[in-house]
């Protein structure tokens, strides 16, 4: 895939006892009082102090009182945050998990190093490069530092496989292994696909059109795109994929910041899905790029939102690394949709105080009811081709609110989740039966048509639970249960299959995903929200 410069990542060389800056940039009197201050803790402090920790807070601290999403990474956090949006890692390519502290391969990543040599589903990674690592109490960031590497290195495991005797030894070079932005692409009936997006990564546009096409040799005629939970990423890459949605040149998102001059991003005006009817699901999670394809797609009128409001992330940052590789992530503009709406939550009372308003969606029942959200009379824009009204400030407002399903929860059903008992079930459930479900069903459809889970499965789960400390309750069991097997099923799916097929099961009773499949396939009513009459 190709990778694209999504962002200009300015690299600058801060210090605070230099008078070396890049153009543009003056050491001023307020910056060396900061190095100056610092320079005498170091020198007279009565203590012995950790000079770069408090280099540290202090820039925290600083850019916390700026705005909520100027943020410092430090430099052993910098490359772990930049991964996901390059799209890519260099290791040995193994979707992995931990099992009663055994390191398993829950599967290969296809074309990858571990596949092209053989390591199988199910393997047990017992030793890597002469170390033991079963039965050390082995954690997820242990497991990245060990088969993580730079590409053309060499690791070699030991893996522990059944119905072999003996270990067996595999020596993998470490390549570069993407990492998707997809979720799932498939057809949700004969005429209307679905596609879903983690994030906004710089190889987000290439999977977008890949997904495309194989939904296109599906007869696919209408498209729903899945923006719930995706808190954003790149912005050029959300407003690649509003391109492919406009038949003409429109103004998809423009930045103005005080020392950034407008910019303006525009369709290309030669969008392949321009004649596709189009949904986009957002949440209260779905934020930044996500709300500028969402507000692109309401400001023009080009399809329906659909779900709830969206979290309301209008500013823009950019990267400025410091001397010692760690970086400051600095809001450098704001955006705005293209009727001019700034969709960013105000910050003005404080870091503490913007974090607590989100939280409070919850708890003043707008997460239930479109009736709890209260915008002013100021905030009110008009769409720009059939007039409707839609807001400003705090996110995107949906044409169609649906509210949060909570009707089969119960406290059961949430100790369950808090103990991670459905993950831990339905991985050693997997484990243990794979090669039976891969005989018992000829292939996904199959399984998902008529796999069930037997009593006495479902009792080990529950004594699963009991074991954690979950206590089984009949009645909240019942109450719960539908969810409950639908997201056990799910889970087994994408273990043995891939995420996309554990989406195909999860959606099957997701009434955002209903409500959106009425609209798009009634053509008066999705006109009726658009506020067109053809």
């Amino acid at each position: 895939m190709k990778i694209r410069n999504i962002f200009s990542v300015a690299i600058t060389a801060i210090a605070f006892m230099t008078a070396t800056v890049s153009s543009g940039q003056v050491i001023n009197e307020e910056t060396f009082k900061v190095g100056r201050t610092l320079s005498l803790i170091d020198a007279f402090y009565v203590d012995s102090v950790n000079i770069s920790k408090l280099a540290e807070e202090a820039i925290i601290s600083t850019l916390k009182s700026l705005d909520p999403h100027s943020t410092y990474v430090s430099a052993k956090d910098v490359r772990e945050m930049n991964e996901p949006l390059l799209g890519n890692f260099e290791g040995i390519g193994i979707q992995f998990n931990i099992l009663y502290d055994t390191l398993i391969v829950i599967e290969p990543v296809g074309g990858g190093p571990s596949e092209k040599v053989g390591l199988k589903a199910g393997d047990r990674i017992i030793y890597i490069d002469g170390e033991k690592v079963a039965n050390i109490g082995l954690s997820t960031s242990g497991v990245y530092t060990r088969l993580r590497g730079a590409k053309g290195t060499v690791v070699n495991l030991k893996i522990f496989r059944r119905g072999e005797k003996e270990l067996l030894d595999y020596t993998i070079i470490r390549d570069k292994i993407p990492i998707l932005s997809l979720d799932a692409a498939y057809m949700l009936n004969e005429e209307t696909g679905y596609v879903k997006f983690n994030k906004f990564a710089a190889t987000t546009e290439d999977e977008f059109v890949e997904a495309v096409e194989k939904l296109r040799k599906q007869k696919m005629k209408n498209i729903i795109i899945d923006l719930r939970n995706n808190g954003g990423g790149y912005m050029l890459a959300s407003t690649e994929m509003a391109n492919h949605f406009f038949a003409e040149e429109r103004l998809l998102v423009y930045i103005i910041g005080r020392k950034t001059p407008r910019q303006d991003y525009r369709s290309a005006g030669r969008g392949d899905l321009a004649d596709t009817k189009l949904v986009v699901l957002t949440d209260e999670n779905s934020a930044s790029a996500s709300e500028i394809l969402a507000g692109a797609v309401q400001d023009w009128d080009r399809g329906v939102v659909i779900g709830r409001r969206t979290f309301g992330k209008g500013l823009v940052q950019n990267g400025y690394y410091l001397t010692d590789g760690s970086m400051i992530r600095l809001t450098v503009a704001r955006y705005y949709t293209p009727t001019g709406r700034s969709i960013q939550s105000s910050y003005k009372d404080g870091y503490e105080n913007y974090m607590k308003s989100f939280a409070e969606r919850y708890s003043n029942g707008e997460i239930f009811s479109a009736d709890s959200i209260h915008l002013p009379d100021t905030l009110k824009f008009k769409t720009l081709v059939n007039k409707r009204t839609v807001y400003g400030g705090g996110g995107i407002m949906p044409d169609v609110f649906v509210a949060q399903d909570t009707s089969f929860v119960s406290d059961y059903y949430i100790s369950l989740l808090r103990k991670d008992i459905f993950r831990s079930f339905t991985l050693e459930y997997s484990d243990k039966n794979r090669e039976k479900i891969k005989s018992d069903y000829k292939d996904f459809n199959d399984f998902r048509k008529r796999f069930s889970f037997t009593q006495a499965e479902l009792r080990s789960f529950i004594s699963k639970g009991e074991e954690a400390g979950v206590k089984f309750n009949e009645e909240e069991y019942r109450h719960s249960e539908e969810q409950i097997l639908l997201i056990l099923k799910a889970l087994v799916a994408g273990n043995l299959w891939q995420v996309n097929e554990y989406y195909m099961i999860f959606n099957e009773k997701d009434e955002v995903i209903d409500r959106a499949l009425k609209v798009i396939g009634d053509e008066a009513l999705y006109r009726k929200i658009l506020g067109s009459a053809s």
